[in-house]
């Protein structure tokens, strides 16, 4: 099985302005218009935002940061953007890679420094993706809050969203879904933004390989080929129900914008105040 750690090679990249037109060209119905909809739809971008755009350096932050960048050239609204990346303890090549992409893609990269692989590795061997998201993620608001920030814009796309929504279903019996911004957890002046709800995964391949980038994969360097073997068993479930129905991928993520209140047996808000149906049912009947 293929490493996370990614291997530094040569590669015939295309010129920087080549790629930055294609993305409002070649790739404006598949990546541009969507994240364009995206934040009109949900109001992701608003004047006077500083967004932190967090760079990973896999090929979901690289594009999300040449997307804001595009943004920025194109839209009137009046918005500054930092591109933010921490380095949670890299292999060297890893962070030579990240420094290459970012300055041949002409993102002016800020790196934080912290240990977190180092921590994950003691005290979640076992399990260590989930901490480690919610780590990086802690980290990630405390440096956009430094840097001034109001926002944080993460790379999620459309089959994050699905796959994250089946997880949950299959896994924690639960529906819940990827949401377009929510209020950071412990940081009240921080909003987290998902601009690329929208784009499809698919659509991020053909661009990258078209450029001729190298993204990163993952490189963690704690449990590296058996991270997120859940979501791979997700994806290819998906894959699988495609065979049958083309469009499932579609209706799933439709399903979290079509949920109908008079068809569910409960609901909470934040795992507290349970409602039961009956309870429903019965206030139900009042308003008629």
């Amino acid at each position: 099985m293929q490493s996370c750690e990614a291997i530094l090679v040569e590669s015939p990249k295309i010129p920087l302005a080549d790629i930055e037109r294609s993305l409002i060209k070649t790739y404006k119905k598949d990546i541009f218009r969507p994240f364009v909809q995206a934040i009109n739809e949900y109001e992701l971008v608003e004047p006077g935002d500083k967004i932190a755009v967090a760079i990973s350096g896999g090929k979901d932050s690289l594009i999300l940061a040449k997307l804001f960048q595009e943004l920025k050239k194109h839209n009137k609204i009046d918005f500054e953007l930092v591109f933010l990346s921490m380095d949670p303890g890299f292999n060297e090549i890893n962070r030579v890679l990240l420094k290459a992409n970012t300055e041949y893609l002409g993102i002016p990269l800020t790196i934080k420094e912290s240990e977190i692989f180092h921590v994950i590795g003691k005290i979640a061997k076992e399990n260590p993706c989930y901490m480690c998201a919610r780590m990086r993620r802690g980290f990630l608001y405390q440096a956009a809050k430094e840097l001034g920030c109001n926002k944080l814009a993460l790379g999620h796309h459309f089959n994050d969203v699905i796959e994250t929504t089946m997880m949950n279903m299959l896994y924690n019996g639960q529906f819940m879904t990827m949401v377009p911004k929510i209020t950071a957890e412990n940081f009240d002046d921080i909003e987290l933004i998902r601009p690329m709800m929208f784009v499809k995964e698919k659509a991020i391949i053909r661009w990258i390989k078209h450029s001729g980038i190298q993204a990163m994969n993952c490189g963690c360097t704690v449990v590296a080929e058996k991270t997120s073997s859940k979501r791979r068993e997700v994806k290819a479930l998906i894959e699988q129900l495609k065979k049958d129905q083309p469009d499932v991928d579609q209706l799933i993520f439709n399903s979290a914008t079509n949920v109908n209140l008079e068809a569910i047996l409960g609901y909470h808000k934040n795992n507290a105040n349970k409602v039961h149906f009956n309870q429903i049912y019965k206030e139900r009947r009042k308003q008629k």
